[in-house]
């Protein structure tokens, strides 16, 4: 059981919502490894209960860890955890959106104020991830130098496209490939997942979409990989970038279907990639 799970099964109005944003907020913290603090738990269930507004909630943490961050594991990064979720789910809780590479910018600013010097700016050097289920390969991302250029054309290229005769699946599965594809632009030093997975949710919600908000909670680890392998090419070892688990995890998330989400099924399978190349 989780910890919110409690709100969620007595219903209150209001109470549910907060409760499942709350394990949005936190269960996006996975895609990096990280687990906020007990404390941050127990000041987000004064902020279900109606008891603090989220600016509390944000001023407790400030001043928790002005107090206590010489005490605590800077390794584990607890601190950025516990703020970010806690922005996650103001941002989460407002009803506003514009799509603009401005938004995704301002989205990425406001997770990382304080946390990365970088924070709402493009990267300026180039990037390279290990991943796991590359078996410590990396998806090719956008170059310092195209970062902007990318972004203007896919953000161009999606406002203008006419989803007016396409099927509640379709347009599934259009916003999902635009998601993947601005991911995969990486524009951020750090933080890109988040940043993206929290666009990703205000730009389904203006189209009416009711997402399931246990699937970023439970799984936003697969979330990452998905992209990670919509993204990653190996044709000399039979390996082909692939929406498929990505539509899997959004088909769960949006159309309430009941596909089966296992990272294991995304790991290449060729050995360790990066011997080869």
């Amino acid at each position: 059981m989780s910890s919110f799970d409690e709100y969620k099964k007595l219903g209150e109005p209001g109470k549910a919502e907060k409760a499942a944003i709350w394990e949005t907020a936190i269960g996006l913290q996975q895609v990096d490894g990280l687990t906020p603090s007990s404390y941050l738990i127990e000041t987000a269930k004064d902020h279900i209960d109606g008891y603090i507004t989220i600016a509390e909630v944000k001023e407790r943490l400030e001043n928790y860890y002005k107090i206590h961050s010489k005490r605590i594991d800077t390794e584990e990064r607890t601190e950025e955890a516990d703020k970010v979720s806690a922005r996650i789910t103001e941002i989460l809780s407002e009803n506003t959106f514009i799509l603009s590479p401005a938004e995704y910018l301002t989205i990425h600013k406001r997770l990382f104020s304080g946390i990365y010097k970088f924070a709402g700016k493009i990267r300026d050097y180039n990037i390279s991830k290990d991943e796991w289920v590359l078996k410590g390969d990396t998806v090719y991302y956008a170059s310092a130098d195209s970062i902007k250029a990318a972004l203007d054309y896919d953000f161009a290229a999606e406002k203008a496209f006419d989803y007016s005769k396409l099927t509640k699946e379709e347009t599934v599965k259009h916003i999902v490939k635009f998601i993947s594809d601005i991911w995969q632009i990486h524009p951020f030093g750090e933080g890109n997942t988040r940043a993206s997975a929290v666009f990703a949710i205000k730009y389904l919600r203006r189209f009416g979409f009711n997402v399931n908000n246990d699937l970023f909670a439970n799984n936003s680890w697969y979330f990452r990989n998905a992209l990670v392998r919509a993204n990653y090419d190996l044709v000399e070892y039979g390996i082909h970038a692939t929406m498929e688990y990505l539509n899997r995890f959004f088909g769960n998330l949006v159309l309430k279907q009941n596909n089966t989400l296992k990272n294991r099924e995304m790991q290449v399978r060729i050995g360790t990639v990066k011997t080869k190349l």
